[in-house]
């Protein structure tokens, strides 16, 4: 008898123990299932004020928008109340486009006609020179008149205003052009820099500014043309503009230099002008 209660105590305390030992587990489970709970709950619920600020934005992102088109809808309400009251409709707007374009059409068609003419102009004027000769000369046409530009030193003796024994080659080439249209007008005018004219010189001393020396310098550049070449001096003209139509600065020597010149400016008379479309040199392709 004694024998069973030891052994029922014994069964006993090894349930106990089996229970004890269970319920220490299930407290581990438990405690780990909390934990991860809890980070999960944490994790959520800053999602969820993520997710609340993302709200927040793209509601004020709705109000500003909606300010927006309510001004631009105001915006248009008014331009078609304007619109309204001013009788403009969608025809008129058209008409307006189409005559605009018009113009646009006619204003290219003037330049390309323009840019024409100087071409033919310019092979009319320059057919004689070769294109040796057309390296020494600078010609240009502007708006139909021809512009040709020699530099001082090219024409006249250093400190006056007498043509250098150089100048002929030069001034003959000149003459072809002014003389292949004898009934175009001839202007010449000098040209000076801002330096004041020296008096030191026997050759300068009666003259008095750069406005005598610009021009006496045009007045020799027509006798010369006159006497050596037989321009008539009823086409041309002595011009002189001193210092006051510069093409460049004076503030460097090259400045300077540019300035110091006499240009031969060719100008045709309109009707003679317009028939020149239809004239084109024989050796223009030359």
């Amino acid at each position: 008898m004694k024998q069973t209660k030891i052994f029922v105590m014994a069964m006993m305390a090894v349930a106990l123990m089996a229970t004890s030992c269970a319920s220490k587990k299930d407290l581990q489970n438990c405690q780990a299932e909390n934990r991860e709970l809890t980070a999960n709950y944490q994790a959520t619920k800053e999602k969820l004020a993520a997710a609340e600020a993302s709200l927040a934005a793209a509601q004020e992102q709705l109000s500003s928008t909606k300010k927006d088109y309510a001004k631009l809808q105001n915006s248009l309400d008014k331009s078609l109340t304007n619109a309204n009251q001013n009788n403009i409709s969608i025809e008129k707007l058209v008409d307006q486009i189409n005559e605009s374009n018009q113009y646009i059409r006619h204003l290219v068609e003037v330049k390309s006609k323009s840019d024409s003419l100087n071409m033919v102009l310019t092979n009319n004027l320059t057919r004689s020179l070769s294109r040796e000769e057309m390296k020494e000369v600078d010609v240009q046409v502007m708006k139909g008149v021809v512009y040709i530009s020699l530099a001082d030193n090219m024409l006249y003796q250093s400190g006056s205003y007498e043509v250098n024994s150089r100048a002929k080659e030069t001034l003959s080439k000149i003459a072809k052009i002014i003389q292949d249209y004898k009934d175009y007008d001839v202007l010449i005018e000098g040209n000076t820099d801002n330096v004041p004219v020296s008096t030191t010189s026997a050759k300068m001393k009666n003259i008095r500014n750069n406005w005598d020396l610009s021009a006496l310098r045009a007045s020799s550049v027509v006798q010369y043309l006159q006497d050596n070449f037989g321009v008539s001096p009823k086409r041309m003209t002595a011009g002189g503009r001193g210092e006051y139509n510069p093409v460049t600065t004076n503030d460097t020597e090259v400045g300077k230099m540019r300035n110091r010149r006499t240009q031969i400016i060719i100008t045709p008379k309109l009707d003679q002008f317009m028939d020149l479309i239809d004239k084109a040199p024989e050796d223009s392709q030359k």
